[in-house]
């Protein structure tokens, strides 16, 4: 959709003999929340759409009708925007305000990989729920993991659970017959999300803040065949959603807004 838009641009700037201008995509993005009833607005879509984007832009495969080109292209936006009217128009940002990262396309340093907050926290041991088997001696695995703090809420642990299973961390193990599954409470089941994506996202002490609800433990909390230890991989994939056809040429430009959600502002730049 996004080399349909350019190439529809294109078209109509050949058919007034126009075309040898240079086009710039002034914004184009993906927002990482919806309202109610929009099932293509997640985190995971604007990832693989904005993520995608820069790998194509990059390429240098350029569009259909104008092969083997880069265009000058801006992602829209920098920041979340909390002051705009509707929830994905606030939340096209790939910062939040407080300068942490919505999620990463590829364009942080390691030490700027994305957390839920950037307040770390940290301790010698987790959470008595979730406390290791008598005589259990730390695996060789990081080294530390993280878990939920004794005094977080359930509501609070709910909504960690929530983001990391929609961030693109496997929660199999928490689900009903999964080796994580019990002790079936929030508190036991946040613990195992938290670590997972502390683990998959670099093992960073803002990995694991939560909103001041996860605390950094040198004690294996794994029980049992729960294996907290487990490597997640490198998070989230780019092309694991269906954001990823966006890549694709589509005739139906026109309504791509209204569609899927994002957009591409086009400029045409005359010398």
């Amino acid at each position: 959709m996004f080399d349909a838009q350019l190439d529809a641009v294109y078209t109509a700037m050949k058919r007034v003999g126009y075309e040898d201008v240079d086009l710039v995509v002034a914004e184009t993005g993906w927002p990482s929340v919806g309202d109610p009833g929009q099932p293509g607005v997640s985190l995971e879509n604007a990832l693989s759409y904005n993520g995608n984007l820069i790998k194509h832009v990059d390429s240098g495969k350029g569009t259909p009708l104008m092969p083997n080109r880069t265009f000058e292209t801006y992602i829209f936006a920098l920041f979340n925007e909390n002051l705009k009217e509707s929830v994905p128009e606030r939340n096209f940002g790939l910062f939040k305000p407080d300068l942490n990262p919505v999620y990463d396309v590829g364009i942080l340093r390691s030490e700027q990989r994305m957390g839920p907050t950037s307040a770390p926290t940290t301790a010698t041991a987790p959470s008595a729920a979730m406390a290791p088997s008598a005589g259990k001696a730390p695996s060789s695995g990081s080294g530390k993991w993280c878990v939920a703090k004794s005094n977080a809420s359930d509501a609070a642990l709910q909504a960690n659970i929530d983001y990391v299973c929609s961030s693109g961390v496997d929660c199999k193990p928490i689900q009903s017959a999964g080796a994580c599954f019990n002790p079936n409470n929030v508190r036991s089941h946040a613990s195992y999300a938290m670590n997972a994506y502390y683990q998959a996202n670099g093992r960073h002490d803002f990995n694991c803040d939560f909103n001041r609800t996860g605390v950094i433990t040198s004690t294996d909390p794994s029980h049992a065949a729960c294996n907290y230890s487990v490597n997640q991989g490198s998070g989230l994939k780019l092309e694991s959603s269906v954001a990823a056809n966006t890549m694709r040429f589509s005739a139906v430009w026109h309504v791509i807004s209204l569609a899927t959600l994002s957009y591409c502002m086009i400029f045409i730049r005359i010398y």
